[in-house]
């Protein structure tokens, strides 16, 4: 899966989590950038990227990332270890 693939699918996440249709990511997005993005909006993004892209993140990971950059590798290393 490319990164472009990658921002795809968390873009669709992002919207449907954030209810905005036209909502727009880059790899300096953060949360400050989005409406609505507290700590449970946190989780249900966490949970619904796992679902999307079928992997799982550890407390740890998710609470390092500073930026949707840093989601989107985050979740490319773990695509490309699962093979």
């Amino acid at each position: 899966m490319t990164q472009q693939d990658i921002y795809a699918g968390l873009t669709e996440v992002m919207r449907d989590v954030f209810e905005d249709d036209d909502l727009q990511i880059g790899s300096t997005t953060t949360a400050q950038d989005v409406p609505g993005w507290d700590s449970q909006a946190h989780v249900l993004l966490i949970v619904a990227t796992e679902q999307r892209f079928g992997i799982r993140f550890t407390t740890a990971e998710f609470e390092s990332l500073k930026n949707v950059g840093e989601f989107a590798t985050l979740i490319g290393d773990k695509l490309a270890r699962r093979g």
